[in-house]
């Protein structure tokens, strides 16, 4: 396909994508659905040149004005996703030069915004966490975020071993290693359809970040239990731990939205699981929360969040996102997951989860909740990860900051130092 075809189809994409209006995922779907002519190649560099332009999008305004044409082309020309002498059969003359004088910038004369990409409100906490910690500080973090993430799968251990599946990918071309914290978990090498594949079609793989595995191998689900996944959405936990209770028990994927819980029911005819039972709610404090108290062994609560620990995948977010929508967040965070705790029963665990970076929706939240609630006392993960048979479990934890912490308290995962996405959780067990 001509060059100037696919960079006025990224322009179009591009005014499309920064409206803002809905997910980046959502809009490049419909955009393909809408436009069938582009094959596979074309497709990779639509998307990746719209995801360039959001992870770089205050670098590329800087450099825009001094370009020509409408500011989406210019951004389209800034982010292309192909190679230049490709990119050269699309422009014209004056183009070209600007381009050319745009390569001769380095990175470092540029002012901190124009390096980090990011609104100055969400530079100053991520700054104040990060450059704390010894040779991961924030600049190495920016950095992170330009990296491709792998593709992470966990093996269905009802049905299947993970050194077994590794194998059976290893047939069709496909390098899969094991996971250095998850044992449930294995890592894909480069961009691969899974779709086709005999392991993805009998359930023996689904796609989790192996943060969010982790998450659920807290919760430690055991045979014959009652457990809740509190905010299930499409399920990716909650199979991980109805197959972690080896098909026994009951486990509840409550969630408030019908169409997030539409998309566990494919997921769940593949797992061979028939422990799950799916259950629409109103909200935190529907009547059957309050029917099911004081009956859980087991809860988890992967609260609504900002998300912004996928910034890796989802770089829209930080354009999209205010202060007052992580206050915002965080009320309805501390809500939930006190309504969640009244389904724990005395000895229950209950666990508290978000895929963001900010303390105020993590470890603000589980300081008020132990404050509330002296009837729950906090288990430090990193000895729950021990006892899991986590190896290093110590360095994918942090502390409370108060006098006397083991600095063990919460799980804290970081793009840049655990290869996965943002993740934080804490752990409780009702006295």
């Amino acid at each position: 396909m001509h060059p100037q075809i696919i960079l006025e189809a990224c322009t179009e994409l591009v005014r499309l994508t920064l409206k803002f209006d809905h997910p980046t995922d959502a809009i490049v779907a419909k955009f393909f659905r809408d436009h069938r002519n582009f094959g596979p190649r074309e497709r990779a560099t639509l998307t990746d040149t719209v995801y360039n332009v959001l992870r770089n999008k205050l670098r590329y305004d800087h450099f825009a004005p001094s370009g020509s044409g409408s500011k989406e082309r210019r951004l389209a020309i800034l982010g292309f996703a192909a190679p230049r002498a490709f990119l050269e059969g699309a422009i014209n003359e004056q183009e070209l030069a600007w381009i050319k004088n745009i390569d001769t910038v380095k990175s470092h004369d540029l002012l901190d915004r124009h390096r980090h990409n990011m609104p100055e409100w969400l530079v100053k906490p991520l700054k104040e966490q990060l450059d704390s910690k010894p040779g991961a500080g924030f600049w190495q973090y920016v950095e992170s975020l330009n990296d491709t993430p792998g593709l992470d799968l966990r093996v269905n251990m009802l049905t299947d071993k993970r050194e077994e599946v590794a194998k059976e990918l290893t047939k069709v071309a496909i390098t899969a290693e094991p996971m250095p914290y998850s044992p449930w978990g294995l890592r894909v090498t480069g961009k691969t359809d899974l779709r086709n594949l005999s392991a993805y079609k009998r359930g023996a793989i689904e796609v989790q970040d192996e943060g969010s595995q982790l998450l659920a191998l807290l919760v430690d689900a055991k045979r014959g239990e009652m457990v809740a996944d509190f905010c299930a959405g499409a399920g990716g936990k909650t199979l991980a731990l109805g197959a972690a209770m080896r098909n026994t028990g009951r486990l509840y994927a409550f969630d408030t939205s019908a169409h997030r819980l539409d998309a566990l029911k494919p997921r769940l005819a593949r797992s061979s699981l028939s422990n799950i039972h799916p259950a629409v709610i109103a909200h935190e404090r529907d009547e059957r929360i309050k029917r099911l108290a004081g009956k859980m062994d087991r809860v988890l609560v992967d609260a609504p969040c900002s998300g912004l620990g996928t910034l890796r995948r989802n770089p829209a977010i930080k354009w999209r996102l205010t202060p007052k929508d992580i206050e915002d967040m965080a009320k309805l965070q501390a809500a939930i997951l006190q309504s969640a705790s009244r389904l724990v029963k005395s000895g229950g665990r209950l666990v508290y989860a978000t895929c963001s970076l900010l303390k105020e929706e993590n470890e603000a939240i589980a300081l008020q909740f132990s404050a509330a609630n002296p009837d729950f006392k906090m288990l430090p993960v990193g000895e729950v990860l021990t006892q899991l048979k986590v190896d290093n479990a110590e360095t994918l934890c942090s502390g409370t900051g108060q006098e006397g912490s083991s600095g063990l308290e919460y799980l804290r995962l970081w793009p840049h130092i655990h290869g996965t996405d943002g993740f934080f959780a804490a752990v409780w067990q009702r006295k």
